[in-house]
């Protein structure tokens, strides 16, 4: 992929998860506060914590680049239900601008991923030098 591209998407998915797992661990701190905050809105406590785990977990493998799209998908969705159940009726100024900027930076990773200084890349280079130098040493042995 095009090095100018990958830079770009380091940068979105260290934006991305920077964000998102502030906001995630403000929720868990704050439990009461966001089981009540849910309540107003007319959902159960399970949504507040699934909210939170999401947010801060997806928030941090993001960050990381370890299954980048598979949790951009998470954020999106938690994105678009903030945007729909919450923000919409706000409008677009002051209320759900900010929301889409994260479901649009959600979105795109989860289209595109993000293997620049990722966790993930990491990982499948060791395991392809790994595997290499095992090949070498059974071809020696033989």
């Amino acid at each position: 992929m095009n090095k100018r591209m990958e830079w770009a998407f380091l940068i979105g998915r260290v934006i991305l998860g920077v964000i998102m797992m502030a906001h995630g661990f403000q929720k868990i701190i704050g439990m009461e506060q966001t089981i009540a905050m849910f309540d107003q809105i007319g959902l159960p406590p399970v949504f507040a914590y699934a909210a939170s785990i999401i947010e801060a977990v997806a928030g941090l493998t993001v960050l990381i680049g370890f299954y980048v799209v598979p949790s951009s998908i998470l954020l999106a969705l938690t994105m678009a239900a903030a945007i729909v159940l919450v923000k919409f009726k706000m409008g677009l100024i002051g209320g759900y601008e900010f929301p889409l900027a994260l479901l649009g930076l959600s979105v795109m990773l989860s289209l595109t991923g993000s293997r620049k200084w990722s966790l993930r890349a990491l990982m499948n280079e060791q395991t392809k030098e790994s595997d290499a130098s095992n090949t070498q040493i059974k071809y020696k042995k033989a």
